[in-house]
C-alpha cells in the first residue's frame, strides 16, 4: 500500500519546516521531491540535503514520479512536496493517489493576489485548485502543524 502522508506545495521545497516539522508531525522517512528542474539538479539537491536529518530524499521529475511512487515499499513513509498546483494536477491525473494538499508557501510575484502571508495565486493557480477540488483533492492551506487548515476553495 501506497504511503503518502502528506503532500504539500512549498515553492521553497525542502527547507527547515518541511524537513523537520512536517516530516516529524506527519512521521515521513522519506521525502520525494516532484520537480522536472530539480531532478537534474545535484547542486541544488545537496543544498536541500543539507536541511534533512533522518530523513531519505529523492529527486524526481513529475512523469518519473507518477512511474515510480507505486513502487515504494510498504514501509516508506513519504512526504511528497511540489513546487506548484499545476504540478499536483499533473500527478493526479497520472494515476498519483492524492486526497488532501497542504499549500504552504506560494510566494507573491507580479500579476498574483495575496490570500494569505504565505500563498499568492494568478488566475491559473485558481483554475488549477478548482480542478482539483472538482476531482475531490482537499485542498488546505496550513503554514505548520500548529496552525489551523484553511480550505483554499474558500478564499478563491
Amino acid at each position: 500500500m501506497l504511503n503518502i502522508l502528506l503532500t504539500r506545495i512549498d515553492n521553497r521545497l525542502i527547507h527547515g519546516q518541511v524537513a523537520v516539522t512536517w516530516s516529524n508531525h506527519v512521521g515521513a522517512n522519506l521525502i520525494v521531491v516532484a520537480n522536472d528542474k530539480v531532478a537534474g539538479d545535484v547542486v541544488q539537491q545537496s543544498l536541500m540535503d543539507m536541511a534533512v536529518s533522518g530523513v531519505e530524499t529523492r529527486y524526481f521529475t513529475i512523469q518519473e514520479t507518477i512511474d515510480k511512487i507505486g513502487l515504494a515499499s510498504d514501509d516508506q513513509k513519504i512526504a511528497l512536496i511540489v513546487k506548484t498546483p499545476q504540478d499536483i494536477l499533473k500527478l493526479v491525473k497520472g494515476g498519483v493517489p492524492i486526497q488532501k494538499v497542504n499549500i504552504g508557501n506560494m510566494h507573491y510575484s507580479e500579476g498574483k493576489e495575496q490570500l494569505t502571508s504565505t500563498v499568492s495565486v494568478d488566475e491559473d493557480d485558481r483554475e488549477t485548485f478548482r480542478e482539483l477540488n472538482k476531482l475531490g483533492v482537499h485542498l488546505e492551506i496550513q503554514r505548520v502543524p500548529s496552525e489551523k487548515g484553511e480550505n483554499i476553495i474558500d478564499l478563491i
